[in-house]
């Protein structure tokens, strides 16, 4: 039986990562690149392979593949060779979502942010335009390997209209399914996601039917805090309250992408909030519900044809992986329609060896058609998905 008449599959991933490779960027650019990308070092404090552009530390490499590694965080994998082939090598991943019972996976990076901020930490827009190139040609060959079971997601130059337009079109051709943004542009100087200078973004998205997410993280990570919370309360702790603050920070997104317009005007427009949990989904559509109509938006704003919880039903998505309740509450208040299910695999929160068991906690009371959506039918049609092939007897 080949791979594509297999049964045996339990879902389809929305938020998993890949831990680049070492040469990711130096193998892809040209030699006035190759010495300023991102490149692994080793950190003389922690004696971890690090990612650094020129003397910014990125990130480490072993905290975004912690999964099956022998020892509970904050202890993590120090090199490559401690952590799961599957975290960086695409054979090793397609080996381990059979064995997991995982179809197909959209897969985020790490090393730029989840939405290319990190390339920005120099003032050579050139280069951080080739840093971008450089990633989303490495998605290519990653998923060379069965494109199928991959949804490459565009990283944009976000710092440039013009480029960001012209890097999705190129993608796009190349079998791209989603796009990536920072959910918060502000945050680097550039315009709010209402004002019209995003609007060729959005229109290309339509235009290539592509949908934009949202991950957490995306936006300016500094207002965490985190060195100095290390100081005060530990590294665990701080490394989880950060965490879980970035989920909230993906509720401010949606929030602010519900009272900008850009739903009104694009109604054909897809949004995903991802890695962000949603749980707290239905209080944030009840407020602001409650706001708009108490503060009489649409008489200031004729353009808004409908309420936001109304737009979020017609265009918004988000990823749940560990809540245990939430999908019920969610479910019987906003609908099946809108929920996708992840493992954000293989980082320090992931599910790995439990699948099947947070599948039955979370859905296991809900028929059949309500779990086919939120385990497969959703992300297939959001992402246009190939589905495997039913065996013949």
């Amino acid at each position: 039986m080949t791979r594509n008449e297999m049964t045996q599959y339990l879902c389809i991933d929305a938020d998993a990562h890949i831990t680049e490779p070492r040469d990711t960027w130096t193998s892809r650019v040209s030699s006035k690149y190759k010495d300023r990308v991102p490149t692994v070092r080793l950190d003389p404090a922690t004696g971890a392979e690090t990612w650094y552009m020129g003397d910014n530390k990125m990130a480490t490499v072993g905290l975004t593949a912690t999964a099956g590694f022998a020892r509970e965080m904050p202890e993590f994998p120090l090199t490559y060779e401690d952590a799961i082939p599957a975290s960086y090598d695409s054979g090793a991943r397609l080996k381990f979502m059979d064995e997991a019972g995982i179809w197909a996976q959209v897969l985020y990076g790490n090393v730029g942010g989840f939405g290319a901020q990190q390339f920005l930490s120099g003032d050579d827009r050139d280069l951080a335009n080739e840093c971008v190139r450089a990633y989303n040609d490495f998605l290519v060959d990653w998923t060379s390997v069965d494109a199928r079971r991959f949804v490459k997601n565009v990283a944009v130059p976000f710092w440039d209209i013009d480029a960001t337009v012209k890097e999705i079109e190129r993608c796009a051709k190349l079998g791209f399914g989603g796009i990536t943004f920072t959910g918060a542009p502000h945050d680097f100087g550039f315009p709010f996601i209402g004002d019209r200078h995003w609007d060729p973004l959005w229109s290309v998205a339509v235009d290539t039917g592509l949908p934009i997410n949202f991950h957490i993280g995306s936006g300016d990570l500094t207002t965490l805090d985190f060195p100095k919370r290390c100081e005060v309360d530990g590294f665990a702790s701080a490394w989880a309250r950060g965490s879980a603050d970035c989920f909230l920070m993906n509720a401010f997104q949606l929030n602010d992408l519900l009272f900008s317009g850009v739903l009104a005007r694009h109604p054909k427009i897809k949004f995903v909030s991802v890695e962000s949990g949603i749980g707290w989904i239905p209080f944030v559509l009840e407020a602001a519900d409650h706001q708009f109509k108490v503060n009489d938006v649409s008489r200031s704003r004729p353009d808004f044809k409908m309420l936001p919880s109304e737009y979020f039903r017609q265009n918004v998505y988000a990823c749940y992986w560990f809540e245990k309740d939430a999908p019920s509450q969610v479910i019987s208040t906003v609908g099946e329609d809108n929920i996708l299910f992840e493992t954000d695999f293989p980082h320090p929160t992931c599910l790995y060896d439990n699948i099947p068991e947070a599948i039955e906690t979370a859905l296991g009371k809900f028929d059949h058609v309500v779990k086919d959506k939120i385990l497969f039918g959703n992300a297939a049609k959001l992402y246009n998905i190939e589905m495997p092939q039913l065996a013949v007897a």
